[in-house]
Protein backbone atom coordinates (compact mmCIF):
# COMPACT_ATOMS: atom_id res chain seq x y z
CA UNK A 1 0.00 0.00 0.00
CA UNK A 2 1.31 3.55 -1.09
CA UNK A 3 1.60 5.60 1.54
CA UNK A 4 -0.24 9.35 1.54
CA UNK A 5 1.68 12.24 0.67
CA UNK A 6 -0.28 15.05 2.18
CA UNK A 7 0.52 17.62 -0.20
CA UNK A 8 4.15 17.38 1.55
CA UNK A 9 7.61 16.95 0.57
CA UNK A 10 9.36 14.04 2.12
CA UNK A 11 11.08 15.43 5.24
CA UNK A 12 8.26 17.64 5.99
CA UNK A 13 5.74 14.71 5.76
CA UNK A 14 8.00 11.99 8.05
CA UNK A 15 8.32 15.25 10.69
CA UNK A 16 4.49 16.01 10.33
CA UNK A 17 3.82 12.13 11.02
CA UNK A 18 6.73 12.00 13.59
CA UNK A 19 5.07 14.95 15.76
CA UNK A 20 1.86 13.29 15.40
CA UNK A 21 2.53 10.15 16.40
CA UNK A 22 4.62 11.35 19.64
CA UNK A 23 1.98 13.74 20.68
CA UNK A 24 -0.74 10.66 20.33
CA UNK A 25 1.42 8.66 22.45
CA UNK A 26 1.89 11.24 25.08
CA UNK A 27 -1.25 12.84 25.24
CA UNK A 28 -3.28 9.64 23.95
CA UNK A 29 -5.72 12.24 21.94
CA UNK A 30 -5.12 14.36 19.35
CA UNK A 31 -7.06 16.71 16.73
CA UNK A 32 -5.55 16.57 12.93
CA UNK A 33 -7.32 16.04 9.73
CA UNK A 34 -8.85 12.79 8.75
CA UNK A 35 -6.22 11.93 6.39
CA UNK A 36 -3.05 12.50 8.81
CA UNK A 37 -5.44 10.50 11.39
CA UNK A 38 -5.21 7.71 9.04
CA UNK A 39 -1.47 7.54 8.65
CA UNK A 40 -0.53 7.82 12.15
CA UNK A 41 -3.34 5.23 12.90
CA UNK A 42 -1.12 2.93 11.40
CA UNK A 43 2.18 3.92 12.92
CA UNK A 44 1.14 4.06 16.54
CA UNK A 45 -0.72 0.58 16.13
CA UNK A 46 1.99 -0.92 15.18
CA UNK A 47 4.05 0.60 17.85
CA UNK A 48 1.98 -0.73 20.08
CA UNK A 49 2.08 -4.37 18.58
CA UNK A 50 5.31 -4.71 18.97
CA UNK A 51 5.40 -3.16 22.70
CA UNK A 52 3.30 -5.96 23.60
CA UNK A 53 5.20 -8.57 21.95
CA UNK A 54 8.47 -7.54 23.26
CA UNK A 55 6.79 -6.26 26.81
CA UNK A 56 8.40 -9.23 29.29
CA UNK A 57 11.56 -9.83 27.01
CA UNK A 58 14.11 -8.30 29.96
CA UNK A 59 16.13 -9.75 32.59
CA UNK A 60 16.43 -7.77 36.24
CA UNK A 61 20.26 -7.58 36.96
CA UNK A 62 22.23 -5.67 39.53
CA UNK A 63 24.15 -2.26 38.86
CA UNK A 64 26.32 -0.54 41.08
CA UNK A 65 25.19 2.99 41.11
CA UNK A 66 27.81 5.88 42.33
CA UNK A 67 26.06 9.30 43.36
CA UNK A 68 26.77 11.92 44.71
CA UNK A 69 25.61 11.60 48.66
CA UNK A 70 22.82 14.55 49.57
CA UNK A 71 22.22 15.64 53.01
CA UNK A 72 18.89 16.51 54.50
CA UNK A 73 17.60 19.36 52.10
CA UNK A 74 18.63 17.27 49.13
CA UNK A 75 21.67 19.43 48.33
CA UNK A 76 24.60 17.68 47.89
CA UNK A 77 27.15 17.12 50.09
CA UNK A 78 31.04 18.62 49.82
CA UNK A 79 34.14 18.00 51.69
CA UNK A 80 37.07 20.33 52.34
CA UNK A 81 40.29 18.28 50.64
CA UNK A 82 44.24 19.78 50.10
CA UNK A 83 45.48 19.00 46.54
CA UNK A 84 48.56 18.16 45.79
CA UNK A 85 50.30 21.31 45.59
CA UNK A 86 48.81 22.29 48.88
CA UNK A 87 45.30 24.37 47.56
CA UNK A 88 42.13 23.78 49.72
CA UNK A 89 38.46 22.61 47.58
CA UNK A 90 35.79 21.08 47.90
CA UNK A 91 34.83 18.19 46.92
CA UNK A 92 31.40 16.06 46.68
CA UNK A 93 31.38 13.50 48.87
CA UNK A 94 30.17 9.73 46.88
CA UNK A 95 28.00 7.16 47.80
CA UNK A 96 28.12 3.37 45.83
CA UNK A 97 25.27 1.46 45.78
CA UNK A 98 23.59 -1.26 44.43
CA UNK A 99 20.15 -1.31 43.03
CA UNK A 100 18.29 -3.53 40.52
CA UNK A 101 17.34 -2.44 36.75
CA UNK A 102 15.64 -3.69 33.99
CA UNK A 103 18.22 -5.04 30.91
CA UNK A 104 16.60 -5.18 27.45
CA UNK A 105 16.95 -8.38 26.11
CA UNK A 106 18.25 -7.94 22.28
CA UNK A 107 14.99 -8.40 20.42
CA UNK A 108 13.40 -5.65 22.84
CA UNK A 109 16.18 -3.33 22.33
CA UNK A 110 15.99 -3.64 18.67
CA UNK A 111 12.40 -3.10 19.15
CA UNK A 112 13.32 0.02 21.64
CA UNK A 113 15.46 1.71 18.91
CA UNK A 114 12.58 0.89 16.21
CA UNK A 115 10.23 3.04 18.14
CA UNK A 116 12.49 5.65 18.42
CA UNK A 117 12.47 6.27 14.63
CA UNK A 118 8.97 6.47 14.77
CA UNK A 119 8.71 8.94 18.01
CA UNK A 120 10.65 12.34 19.08
CA UNK A 121 12.23 12.88 22.48
CA UNK A 122 9.66 14.69 24.90
CA UNK A 123 10.62 16.95 27.66
CA UNK A 124 7.68 17.38 30.47
CA UNK A 125 6.84 20.96 32.06
CA UNK A 126 9.96 20.81 34.57
CA UNK A 127 12.33 19.72 31.48
CA UNK A 128 12.74 16.24 32.82
CA UNK A 129 13.15 13.43 29.79
CA UNK A 130 10.37 11.56 29.37
CA UNK A 131 11.14 7.54 27.62
CA UNK A 132 8.57 7.26 25.60
CA UNK A 133 9.50 3.90 24.83
CA UNK A 134 8.95 2.88 28.27
CA UNK A 135 5.39 3.90 28.26
CA UNK A 136 4.84 1.72 25.67
CA UNK A 137 6.13 -1.19 27.25
CA UNK A 138 5.09 -0.39 30.69
CA UNK A 139 1.38 1.16 30.30
CA UNK A 140 0.38 0.92 26.77
CA UNK A 141 1.25 -2.89 26.29
CA UNK A 142 -0.31 -4.55 29.28
CA UNK A 143 -3.48 -1.95 28.92
CA UNK A 144 -4.01 -3.86 25.25
CA UNK A 145 -2.11 -7.57 25.83
CA UNK A 146 -5.90 -9.00 25.59
CA UNK A 147 -6.88 -7.14 22.13
CA UNK A 148 -5.55 -8.13 18.48
CA UNK A 149 -4.89 -4.97 16.52
CA UNK A 150 -7.37 -1.76 16.52
CA UNK A 151 -5.74 -0.18 19.27
CA UNK A 152 -6.69 2.99 18.04
CA UNK A 153 -10.38 5.04 17.09
CA UNK A 154 -11.28 7.83 14.97
CA UNK A 155 -14.02 10.11 15.77
CA UNK A 156 -15.47 12.62 12.83
CA UNK A 157 -15.35 15.84 13.98
CA UNK A 158 -16.78 18.08 10.94
CA UNK A 159 -14.86 20.47 8.63
CA UNK A 160 -12.74 22.59 9.79
CA UNK A 161 -13.84 26.36 9.34
CA UNK A 162 -10.56 27.77 6.70
CA UNK A 163 -10.23 25.33 3.88
CA UNK A 164 -13.03 22.60 4.88
CA UNK A 165 -10.76 19.78 5.48
CA UNK A 166 -12.55 16.94 7.69
CA UNK A 167 -11.44 16.91 10.76
CA UNK A 168 -11.44 14.39 13.38
CA UNK A 169 -10.36 13.33 16.85
CA UNK A 170 -7.69 10.17 17.09
CA UNK A 171 -7.30 8.49 20.61
CA UNK A 172 -6.31 5.42 21.92
CA UNK A 173 -8.80 2.91 22.98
Amino acid sequence: MANRKLGRTTDARMSILKNLTTDLIWHEQIETTEARAKEVKSIVDSLIALAIKEKDNFEEVDATVIKAKLDGKGNKETELVKSKNGKEFLKVVKETKTEKRQKDMPSRLAARRKMMTKINKVKDEEGNSIDLPNKLFNTLAPRYSTRVGGYTQIYKKGQRRGDGAETVILKLV
